[in-house]
């Protein structure tokens, strides 16, 4: 296990995060299974979720020096099997690595203990100035900390 995510190294542990979602009407295709862009806000709510949890605000309400903000630069999701309106999914989220001034994601969404979809997220921690200009900035110790260590205990 390599728990010294300071360098950017890979993280490797269980799931620092889990969470349920039932899939919903809306979430359905045609077909009557979860369509495949519906697996990015499930995954996007499991990290809001996780980084609230861990005592981070997704969106700062407040002026301070930093507001820090976590813009996504990449996201991918692969189907696996079906899932149907009403289905209750686990997510499980787990932290693969933080960067120096990002933090990539890996999800497992899984009914019943089949495996429906997985994705990644890679996100940027942004300081977010006066006008909405985001400006790229390092991961606080103190947040690298906190995303890194183990939750859901």
């Amino acid at each position: 296990m390599n728990d010294s995510a300071s360098d950017g190294a890979p993280i490797q542990r269980a799931p620092v995060y889990q969470t349920q979602r039932r899939v919903e009407f809306r979430d359905t295709d045609a077909a009557g299974i979860v369509h495949f862009s519906a697996f990015f806000p499930m995954m996007e709510a499991a990290e809001h979720e996780f980084l609230r949890s861990v005592g981070i605000p997704v969106m700062p309400h407040h002026e301070s020096e930093k507001r820090l903000t976590w813009p996504r630069v990449a996201a991918s999701c692969d189907f696996h099997g079906p899932a149907r309106f009403e289905d209750i999914l686990q997510i499980d989220l787990h932290v693969d690595r933080i960067g120096q001034s990002s933090i990539s994601y890996r999800f497992e969404l899984t009914c019943e203990g089949r495996r429906i979809a997985t994705g990644k997220i890679t996100a940027v921690c942004c300081d977010l100035k006066a006008g909405g200009k985001l400006v790229k900035t390092n991961v606080p110790d103190d947040l690298r900390q906190r995303l890194s260590g183990p939750q859901n205990d």
